[in-house]
């Protein structure tokens, strides 16, 4: 059990406090609100949420791997588990699991999503444990034992309890911000008509101030589809030939790549256009990492060991499987059953066997009929 009074050399009971800061001194609101931001955290969550978990120990925990499969709680399912723990991962850097404990081990697994935590050590405890206190943003505060908080961390590097924060985000967000608001402002000034009326004859300051605002109200607004104003000999309409700010799509696109280079994906990933060769990076480089945190911090903090993998194959072309199934079937690699579910078939009764080609003998038997056919 990790022990702060080892770590920080204070008088005791210790308290450390942290918040958990997602948002940005310029932009009003936290990356997630950020549509880039938000759509390439939601490419990687929808990916982590196809692992399967897995665990053998059916004694010490006889439900954990049916709680990880398929419901860890009465609230959502396993996939919305998954998925709420790796964007909360990405989006923070941080993510909490409780892990609830009764009479028969684990009964239920929850995501916590504190705006502030406090780790709370005493070297007066036998055994020396940590806890974490969490306040919530309705104010509530709840203190949980350390160990029974599964704890994910993004850039831990700065912190001893915590991953850093987003701070290197702070312009790109900011920046994204300003060219979104711009290029809005610029499509709803293009639309606008401008330009001066021009009174042929004397008129009184008040009147021409009323049929300035009725010209707005019957020419100047969106639903002047066809852009055309008609006037009579009171007075002429002089536009005004002004070119409206238009963003470069390549400047957007340039802070949205930055913005998914942070992540650690490509815009491919986040389009959803990606070949299988970038699907290996992306699942290698983002998706492997995190399901390998995953698997460690669970068989840490649940007592038995706890995997989460992912069936490479499946995310292969057709052509892929199809040519990977005709060189492994025959070494009896594969059984039918697992053949049939790369080719998104249901599954057949004795589908667990293997099938091998007679062509392929074992080494041992091959060794043998050698020396027999020497000794004849």
């Amino acid at each position: 059990m990790f022990s702060l009074s080892k770590l920080f050399q204070k008088k005791s009971p210790q308290h450390i406090n942290f918040e958990i800061q997602s948002t940005f001194s310029n932009f009003s609101g936290s990356a997630e609100y950020n549509a880039a931001f938000r759509s390439a955290v939601d490419s990687i969550a929808r990916h982590c949420a196809k692992l399967k978990a897995h665990s053998e120990d059916r004694d010490n925990c006889p439900h954990l791997e049916r709680l990880l499969q398929i419901t860890p709680n009465n609230y959502m399912t396993a996939y919305d588990f998954i998925y709420k723990t790796a964007s909360a991962y990405f989006t923070r850097n941080n993510s909490f699991i409780l892990i609830q404990r009764g009479k028969s081990g684990i009964e239920s697994l929850y995501n916590l999503n504190p705006s502030a935590v406090e780790f709370i050590g005493s070297s007066e405890s036998r055994d020396d444990n940590l806890y974490i206190k969490m306040t919530f943003t309705d104010g509530k505060q709840v203190t949980f034992d350390y160990h029974d908080i599964i704890h994910l961390r993004r850039h831990f590097l700065n912190n001893e309890l915590l991953g850093s924060d987003n701070s290197p985000l702070h312009t790109l967000i900011d920046t994204a911000e300003t060219l979104t608001q711009a290029t809005s402002k610029a499509a709803k000034n293009a639309v606008n008509i401008r330009g001066v009326l021009k009174f042929t004859s004397l008129v009184n300051p008040a009147q021409v101030k009323i049929e300035k605002e009725q010209f707005i109200s019957d020419y100047y607004n969106l639903s002047n589809t066809g852009g055309v104003a008609a006037t009579d000999q009171r007075y002429d309409f002089v536009p005004t030939n002004t070119t409206p700010y238009s963003v470069p799509v390549e400047q957007i696109n340039a802070i949205n790549n930055q913005i998914y280079s942070y992540l650690g994906i490509s815009p491919k990933i986040v389009s959803g256009e990606y070949s299988e060769d970038e699907f290996a990076a992306f699942y290698e480089s983002v998706v492997e990492p995190f399901a390998l945190q995953m698997s460690l911090e669970f068989t840490r903090k649940c007592g038995v060991e706890v995997t989460f993998t992912a069936e490479r194959l499946e995310f292969s072309s057709a052509k892929t499987r199809i040519s990977l199934l005709s060189n492994l079937l025959p070494y009896g690699i594969i059984s039918i059953n697992e053949a049939r579910r790369l080719l998104a078939l249901p599954e057949v009764e004795d589908g667990d066997k293997r099938l091998q080609s007679l062509n392929f003998a074992d080494t041992a038997i091959i060794n043998k009929y050698q020396l027999e056919s020497e000794e004849n």
